[in-house]
């Protein structure tokens, strides 16, 4: 039976897990940690009306068998669906997402960082209520090492989460950093199946659009374009026809999401233009705002 993403979640700064501990649930302090994730599945989905898809992803989370661990993280976030997505596995976990890291480059081909739309990380940390440290890094993978180490120094957390899948360049660097301040690296992503999870993520209920695309197989057609079924079946056949990695973990694309059941409130694009420069480009939102969620 293939193990659910919690049972397989990757500790890559240590090998050893945190410490068991109870966890405490809407005034109520629960040891077992079968019933802390029931207790946990039953009040979100109470409290969030989460709709029916979302659920069976929801399920996926609160796996039976899964220790409840009372973990403060700080996620290094760029609005992205992955950085977005493990997000919502830690909270529904019961860990404690404490702030959001944005770090931004100068250089627009970073290969450590998201780059695209970063500048709408303060607005989707207000989405979220959770609060954000941003860092500049200058070019160069020495200036965005220091950038990403001055960010990890000013959290409030016990580790780092992140949303890697497959970049060994990524887990080596970002671990690296982490190690030097005694920090441990979650990535409950790693090394999952990527057909898995862009349907999961749909399934989730986040609202995902592009907001690039630089590989083979991509014209100005996918800038800005919401995912779906469709989307899900056309990158499957990237996949397979020019080697296209379905979450984009080569950077073939880039993501934002501006809504999803993590989300207080919702982001609503007033103004984007698409770029295209022949064989690649950026969807460039110009103006967003936040609105109210039904």
């Amino acid at each position: 039976m293939r193990r659910s993403f919690l049972e397989c979640l990757h500790v890559v700064a240590r090998p050893s897990p945190p410490p068991p501990c109870s966890l405490q649930t809407g005034g109520r302090r629960a040891g077992n940690g079968h019933n802390v994730h029931k207790t946990l599945r039953r009040d979100f989905l109470r409290r969030k009306a989460v709709p029916l898809a979302a659920q069976a992803a929801l399920e996926k989370a609160f796996a039976r068998g899964a220790l409840a661990r009372a973990v403060r993280v700080a996620v290094l976030f760029s609005g992205g669906k992955d950085s977005t997505y493990a997000t919502f596995v830690a909270l529904q976990r019961g860990w404690s997402v404490t702030q959001l890291i944005s770090v931004r480059p100068d250089n627009p081909d970073s290969l450590l960082f998201h780059v695209p739309n970063l500048h709408l990380t303060p607005l989707l940390s207000q989405a979220m209520a959770i609060p954000l440290v941003e860092e500049s890094a200058n070019t160069g993978e020495a200036a965005e090492l220091a950038a990403l180490q001055r960010a990890f120094a000013r959290i409030e957390a016990d580790g780092i989460l992140v949303g890697a899948i497959a970049s060994d360049y990524q887990h080596a660097r970002i671990n690296g950093v982490a190690e030097k301040l005694g920090l441990r690296v979650f990535a409950p992503l790693w090394r999952r199946d990527p057909r898995d999870l862009i349907r999961e993520y749909l399934d989730a209920g986040f609202r995902i659009v592009f907001s690039s695309v630089s590989a083979e197989g991509f014209d100005e057609s996918w800038l800005g374009r919401a995912w779906d079924e469709r989307t899900i079946e056309d990158l499957l056949q990237l996949h397979e026809s020019h080697g296209v990695h379905p979450c984009g973990e080569g950077g073939e694309f880039e993501t934002l999401v501006l809504d999803g059941p993590i989300f207080g409130k919702k982001v609503e694009i007033l103004q984007a233009e698409p770029i295209w420069f022949g064989a690649s480009g950026e969807w460039r939102v110009k103006q967003a705002t936040l609105s109210g969620k039904s």
